[in-house]
């Protein structure tokens, strides 16, 4: 039997339901491997900036590393798996300081999720991303340029992730994963990550006005992103940046996310990787609809940013989601609950006050009955937190259990079961959507499929030098087009799996790239700059 929530305004309800067990939808494994503290990349942390040290080289000082804990199912016979990587919550600082219970990857709600997605068949990499924010930054534009940065190195990071197993693959291929099937599972501040990953792309993105800072006297606008020091979305460039496992893709083919959202809906585009959510509309910092981000300890952060009502609204209008369709037009009792969820949560106000529309598809709201809630699947040991904040973090007495009661207050009914269903309720709506998007279901034939996962092109964005490989199979051509239909490249007789092109002396913008691979077009996106 499976617990499924389907959240109402007054009450939580779970049902039970029996089904078939599939391997990458249902727990067919009982047992699991974990290796712990895999090092993917090194860079510059500001986590320590408040004692002085802007810039702190990753694993040294107390800062922690970029390392992931591997999991894979005990007994698996397949050589190639589906790689789901889990992003943790936290709000981008560390635990207690971020005044959450939670914020590090061995959250008992991450572990579990990480568990439960073994379980199906994935092998899962519990990832960790550098922290560090400004809250209390002396204006609202420095504080949202503040936090956009601390997402911004996060998804450079998962990244530089993405291209550590790549570089894996092609060198033995040590943790048996399917490079044409990464999904990213972000859970809270991980679920901005997921979003943004999949959607800043270009300069102009982060180059907003939210983003720009004006001077009063002399007016002159200055980036607050200087990708000078930071480095760009790809984790290129940069003073203050090191570029970890270059050239290699950083293609992934899903996004699932748990009460995240994005800097601004214009960063979400025509030609994007399907995405999904599950949220709680009472979130009070990523709004369920489109409204702005506030701390109560520091007030207003940034504006305008969206979360997952919006997001999948538009995700689904512009097609992007469109491979969905067959689960959404399904029974499983996962799509069932959230479809009746959303219809109770139509009509009702979001924490920031805007009445919600109606249902969308490839959201699951979860409506808890709980003023402020944001993450019920959220579980924690007042003793272990406090424990943490004392022994670990040398804070005060009590400084632990204040911070497990405060957040009491918006989840006061937290506890283990509750957890537990949720993430069951997470994974049974994520699960089938992300088998459906990686093609894992076999509904699509390669044609229809091979745009997203049997073609890698990169580095993306480009400059110089881009390269075009086949996974499967041998290119037959390509032609590289202009927004404005221009023809910029044209190679109609390759007859090989890989072909590189140098000294591009392209203009900086969007092109549109075709290639045929043994019959099949495949058309991509390509962005130089």
């Amino acid at each position: 039997m499976k617990k499924i929530i389907l959240p109402f305004l007054s009450c939580l309800a779970i049902l039970g339901s029996s089904y078939a067990q599939d391997r990458y939808i249902d727990e067919i494994f009982t047992g699991f491997t974990v290796d712990s503290n895999i090092v993917y990349g090194t860079n510059f942390s500001v986590i320590a900036a408040p004692q002085g040290f802007p810039f702190v080289p990753t694993g040294t000082n107390g800062v922690p590393a970029l390392e992931f804990d591997l999991y894979q199912p005990t007994g698996d016979t397949e050589t190639e798996r589906p790689l789901v990587i889990v992003l943790h919550t936290g709000t981008f600082l560390p635990i207690i300081y971020n005044g959450n219970p939670t914020g590090m990857r061995g959250d008992a709600a991450t572990v579990a999720i990480c568990e439960s997605y073994v379980k199906r068949g994935y092998v899962v990499a519990n990832l960790e991303y550098r922290l560090g924010w400004n809250p209390t930054a002396a204006t609202q534009a420095l504080k949202g340029a503040s936090l956009m940065k601390a997402v911004y190195r996060a998804i450079q990071d998962t990244k530089s992730a993405v291209r550590f197993f790549r570089e894996d693959y092609e060198n033995g291929n040590t943790y048996g994963i399917d490079t044409s099937k990464i999904i990213l599972s972000g859970q809270g501040s991980g679920g901005w990550v997921a979003l943004g990953y999949a959607t800043v792309d270009k300069y102009a993105e982060i180059t907003l006005p939210k983003f720009l800072d004006v001077d009063p006297t002399t007016g002159a606008v200055t980036a607050l992103i200087d990708t000078t020091e930071i480095g760009d979305w790809d984790g290129y460039g940069g003073s203050m940046n090191t570029v970890n496992t270059p050239g290699y893709s950083n293609d992934v083919h899903m996004v699932c996310s748990m009460g995240g959202g994005i800097g601004d809906l214009s960063w979400l585009e025509a030609g994007e990787i399907p995405m999904c959510a599950v949220h709680c509309p009472t979130d009070p910092v990523a709004i369920y609809t489109t409204g702005n981000v506030s701390v109560p300890s520091a007030g207003l952060i940034t504006t305008d940013i969206s979360g997952s009502y919006d997001v999948m609204a538009k995700a689904n209008l512009l097609g992007n989601n469109d491979i969905l369709a067959p689960v959404n037009a399904g029974t499983d009792p996962y799509t069932l609950a959230a479809q009746a969820a959303s219809v109770n949560a139509n009509g009702m106000s979001d924490f920031g006050g805007t009445p919600i529309g109606a249902p969308v598809d490839n959201v699951f709201p979860y409506i808890t009955g709980n003023p402020g809630e944001a993450s019920p699947w959220d579980f924690w040991d007042p003793a272990t937190v406090e424990f943490i904040a004392t022994s670990v973090l040398g804070l005060p007495a009590g400084t632990g259990t204040s911070v497990s009661n405060d957040a009491l207050v918006t989840n006061p009914d937290m506890g283990l079961a509750k957890s537990n269903a949720y993430i069951d309720s997470t994974l049974g709506y994520f699960c089938r959507r992300i088998v459906r998007a990686t093609n894992l279901d076999g509904l699509n034939s390669l044609d229809e499929y091979a745009a997203s996962n049997a073609l890698e092109i990169y580095p993306i964005p480009a400059s110089d030098v881009l390269v075009i490989k086949a996974k499967e199979g041998m290119i037959e051509s390509i032609e590289i087009h202009s927004t404005l239909g221009d023809k910029v490249i044209s190679n109609k007789n390759v007859s090989s799996n890989m072909i590189s092109f140098s000294d591009l002396n392209l203009e900086a913008g969007i092109y549109f790239c075709s290639v045929v691979i043994d019959g099949h077009m495949i058309n991509k996106k390509v962005i130089i700059k």
